[in-house]
């Protein structure tokens, strides 16, 4: 997509194809941010094996249709497609609907996510909303303030009020 960042596709990081059928509206109101809690991973290698580990959690585990999140950032700079662009993720209940979810591998509730992470996830969410995939009044929010939660972690959770659209 011209004017977004690359974007590590499905097929290149999940043999598993997705069972969701649920789209999303055009135009979302909320972007969320979440955190996997599990492990952070520094490289395309290692991301890709946490991906599939998320998603096998997910999907056999948990009994989703696919990974729950729309887009996936590891510490390595890249953004992955989970349920991508157009389908309702599993990642905020009563908001799944209504948003995109965004999360980034690892546990950020002491340490905070390295600034390729965070520039990964600002670029996303500009592209998002440049495309028309996020409305343009859209909101942002970290996931503990849709639910009892303390996602997206406190350091995690303390750099996203500082960006633009949080509320």
């Amino acid at each position: 997509m011209k004017g977004c960042p690359h974007i590590v596709s499905r097929s290149e990081w999940s043999q598993r194809a997705s069972l969701c059928s649920k789209t999303l509206p055009p135009s979302r109101k909320y972007a969320v941010i979440h955190h996997t809690l599990g492990k952070r991973c520094f490289s395309m290698v290692t991301c890709k094996k946490q991906l599939q580990n998320i998603q096998h959690y997910h999907m056999v585990t948990r009994k989703w249709c696919d990974i729950g999140y729309n887009f996936l950032i590891g510490e390595d700079g890249n953004i992955y497609e989970g349920r991508g662009w157009t389908k309702q993720g599993a990642h905020t209940y009563g908001y799944n609907w209504n948003s995109l979810g965004i999360s980034i591998m690892g546990n950020f509730m002491r340490d905070a996510p390295n600034k390729l992470a965070l520039t990964a996830a600002q670029n996303l969410i500009q592209c998002l909303a440049s495309k028309g995939y996020l409305a343009s009044n859209y909101v942002l929010k970290g996931h503990r303030q849709l639910g009892k939660t303390k996602c997206p972690g406190d350091s995690l959770y303390n750099i996203i009020t500082k960006w633009p659209n949080w509320s």
